[in-house]
């Protein structure tokens, strides 16, 4: 089994990507979407109940287990996320020993038994390690947060004019300045208000589609 060469340190910012075995699609509709943000942020809070079990319960049982459970230490701070066709990229900052690892792999376990049972398969969804880079400086940050707001875009997913209402990523919450799900202050801070972060975002699409054809093309040549 492949070994993780980044050392994953509480405290710590980093970028997190992970695709489907063979690139095949893994979110096929919005349905499919949606399922795996509520995945997300129920996961981040380290629960004891399996989240198919919990969305199984009675409406007030649901809601006695939430209360206590939502004061939980957060095993990640999510800071930013995109979920592309067959792929996502996450930025986290890990808050607890082991939270980055622990975080992903209830995650990704828990979205292929809903897509196995949905979509009538077996087997593994994603592939096995996934890849994390440390952000080291807060520039980095800022500039991460940007292409991975932009990706849908720039990989020609959707048009640039449907960006700001693609509600499968967490541009939509920084265009708000807020957000009861996501850490935003450490990439907000660094703006005056979130109309300077959608220029900041938007100035670099057509650029980072041209530098996409040209990936793709070097990609062909081999």
């Amino acid at each position: 089994m492949a070994q993780r060469k980044t050392i994953l340190s509480t405290g710590e910012f980093y970028h997190i990507f992970n695709r489907a075995l063979d690139s095949q699609p893994i979110f096929v509709n919005k349905r499919d979407c949606q399922r795996f943000i509520d995945v997300l942020f129920f996961y981040q809070r380290n629960p004891q109940i399996r989240f198919s079990h919990f969305m199984n319960l009675p409406l007030k049982e649901r809601s006695d287990i939430f209360q206590p459970f939502n004061k939980n230490k957060k095993l990640v701070e999510i800071l930013a996320f995109v979920l592309m066709p067959n792929h996502f990229h996450f930025i986290l900052q890990q808050k607890e020993k082991n939270g980055v690892s622990l975080f992903l792999s209830r995650v990704t376990n828990s979205y292929t038994r809903y897509y196995n049972t949905k979509y009538k398969r077996k087997g593994d969804l994603f592939e096995s390690v996934f890849k994390a880079v440390r952000v080291e400086t807060e520039e980095q940050l800022i500039h991460l947060s940007r292409y991975i707001h932009i990706n849908p875009v720039v990989s020609f997913v959707i048009d640039k004019k449907d960006l700001i209402s693609y509600s499968f990523s967490s541009l939509p919450e920084y265009l708000k300045g807020k957000s009861s799900l996501l850490d935003l202050e450490p990439v907000l801070n660094h703006f005056k208000n979130p109309q300077d972060y959608k220029k900041f975002v938007f100035d670099q699409i057509d650029y980072g589609k041209e530098l996409e054809k040209i990936k793709h093309l070097l990609l062909e040549d081999k």
